[in-house]
């Protein structure tokens, strides 16, 4: 007999959907376990069919869609890879890991204009792990998240309207 019960979201849709809607193309997201993360939107992405790229100083931007994490060749260097995103005309969430510091001032020339993307162009480059310094440097230009989520607040009747 089939359930009649929706299936349950996947892990790590919520933040996900939460990437997605942010206002700029910048996202800070602060998280305890980048590794599960990463994993989590592995997962979203063969699900869904949509691109998430998940750059490493040490092997480069990798598809995480594909099986075999398909490199994009010669984007081991940060600049490459920002390039390599502010060219791309496709849809993509960007996921860099362990940001390498210092960084030079045209890589943080290309950071600045990718963060003010043009808006019907749905592109999203996502911080993991960054450190205080480089927040603080990109807090005029970028949307800070939480993964942890917030605690449900209870709607309040104050003056003949509801608030929270």
């Amino acid at each position: 007999m089939a359930s009649l019960l929706a299936p349950s979201p996947l892990a790590g849709s919520e933040i996900y959907e939460r990437i997605l809607t942010a206002p700029g193309g910048l996202v800070v997201l602060e998280h305890e376990d980048s590794a599960s993360l990463i994993e989590q939107f592995r997962a979203i992405s063969r699900n869904n069919g949509q691109s998430v790229y998940v750059w490493q100083h040490e092997s480069g931007m990798a598809n995480l869609r594909e099986a075999h994490h398909a490199r994009i060749p010669g984007s081991q260097r940060l600049g490459n890879a920002l390039r390599y995103v502010q060219q791309s005309i496709h849809f993509g969430v960007y996921l860099f890991e362990r940001f390498p510091l210092p960084m030079s001032a045209m890589d943080s020339t290309l950071l600045r204009q990718l963060a003010r993307a043009p808006a019907g162009h749905v592109r999203r480059v996502v911080l993991l792990d960054a450190a205080p310094a480089l927040t603080a440097s990109l807090d005029d230009v970028a949307v800070r998240l939480s993964s942890t989520p917030q605690a449900a607040q209870r709607p309040r009747l104050r003056d003949g309207r509801w608030l929270l």
